[in-house]
């Protein structure tokens, strides 16, 4: 080992001694922006993980849409769709919005019609209901998304009213349209607050009937098998169809929301960086401070031959070992409070009486968590980065230093 980097090695760690406190200092303020940065990064990959899959569950992988609207030759489109591979399965749908009544309470929800006999291959709607079977969804009843049952009071088994947007175009014929009455089979929870909060889920016929769409849908929704690329047979399906149907993957329909997410995490480590930025400082003026005490020690070490830039080596090292030191205690501390993330947080709902607050806005009773290997060599490397950076300026004085100057240093 080269002489000036056993030297700041001794400076850091002096043999014989305890560790000097301007050492533990500087460690001990890496090490909390390493571990602060990793926990933050590693739970906003867990809740945009979590947020993508409800995304996929409740979505399928490709939606395809009719060009004009409303596709009549859905029968046609999904057995040509079925021929291609990765393809696990295939389900038609209609939505739109309608009116919705119960207890004299009005409500403007969304709402979806699925062919009950191939939907479940696509969407595990059976895997969301709290309440109520999937034989129990027939053309005279509707199954409610949780948040809106409980806005609206209504309970499996009773009646509600549904008002279809025909109304309005048959006012137009003087012609009247009584709502359709019809029977609650289900109330069902995704987990995903944008489909929980105001959706209806019917059966396709029903939809057809109340939108006026006779034997057309509009669309068709595709599940593929994992591992398979959305947006390339997205693509695919839009070269095969030629203009007359279009294919949109999931992440292209949702690529606003998705890019909001990927935003709060990068400005979440752009924040908390600012951690290592300041514990950077803290190196700096503490090695700033070594130069000047030891100005007589580097003037002796130029008088015996040291070369500037040998000179400046050691304490720009130092900044390099206080960086390593503190990314892998960084990284050590970080892993231990994920581990117990999610104790900490039940203490904390505990304490602040918030454990209902938490599933009802944030549908979770566990803090989600996704390690990235990317996330922690960008940590790590930027922490070494920043810490060697910061020795550069002590080390620059260091090296300027003339020996007969220095040695004269009272």
């Amino acid at each position: 080992m080269p002489w000036y980097l056993y030297l700041a090695l001794k400076q850091l760690f002096p043999s014989g001694r305890r560790i000097a406190f301007f050492t533990l200092a500087s460690i001990g303020g890496v090490m909390l922006g390493v571990a602060v940065l990793i926990v933050v990064l590693s739970v906003m990959n867990g809740f945009g993980d979590e947020i993508r899959k409800k995304i996929l569950e409740t979505n399928g992988d490709v939606d395809v849409r009719a060009e004009g609207g409303i596709m009549y030759d859905q029968d046609e489109v999904m057995a040509k769709i079925r021929g291609l591979p990765g393809v696990v399965a295939v389900a038609p749908y209609a939505q739109g919005v309608v009116m919705f009544q119960a207890k004299n309470r009005p409500s403007f929800p969304f709402i979806r019609g699925i062919d009950v006999e191939h939907e479940q291959a696509v969407v595990p709607l059976a895997k969301f209901l709290l309440a109520g079977r999937m034989e129990d969804l027939d053309d005279d009843s509707v199954f409610v998304s949780s948040e809106l049952a409980a806005s609206m009071g209504v309970r499996v088994g009773e009646k509600v009213d549904v008002y279809s947007p025909l109304l309005i175009e048959r006012l137009k014929k003087d012609e009247v349209l009584l709502p359709r009455e019809l029977r609650v089979a289900g109330i069902f929870e995704t987990g995903w607050n944008q489909v929980d909060s105001n959706t209806l889920i019917c059966s396709l016929r029903l939809m057809q009937e109340l939108y006026g769409l006779r034997s057309g849908v509009h669309g068709v929704t595709v599940r593929l098998k994992p591992g398979c690329d959305s947006d390339e047979f997205a693509a695919k399906l839009n070269a095969l169809f030629s203009g007359s149907d279009s294919a949109v993957s999931w992440i292209e329909s949702n690529r606003d929301f998705l890019f909001v997410i990927q935003l709060e995490k990068n400005m979440m480590m752009f924040i908390m960086l600012f951690i290592i930025l300041v514990a950077s400082f803290a190196i700096a003026s503490s090695l700033l401070t070594a130069v000047v005490r030891k100005t007589k020690e580097i003037g002796l070490l130029g008088a015996l031959g040291a070369r500037p830039r040998q000179v400046a080596a050691c304490f720009c090292f130092q900044g390099f070992a206080i960086g390593v030191a503190g990314a892998v205690l960084g990284i050590a501390l970080a892993l231990l409070a994920l581990a117990f993330r999610n104790e900490v947080m039940h203490t904390f709902a505990h304490l602040t009486h918030s454990e209902d607050a938490l599933l009802r806005f944030y549908q979770f009773a566990n803090l989600p968590c996704s390690y990235s290997a990317r996330d922690f060599t960008i940590v790590t490397a930027s922490s070494i980065v920043i810490a060697t950076l910061a020795g550069l300026l002590p080390a620059w004085r260091a090296a300027r230093l003339k020996s007969v100057e220095a040695l004269r240093s009272e």
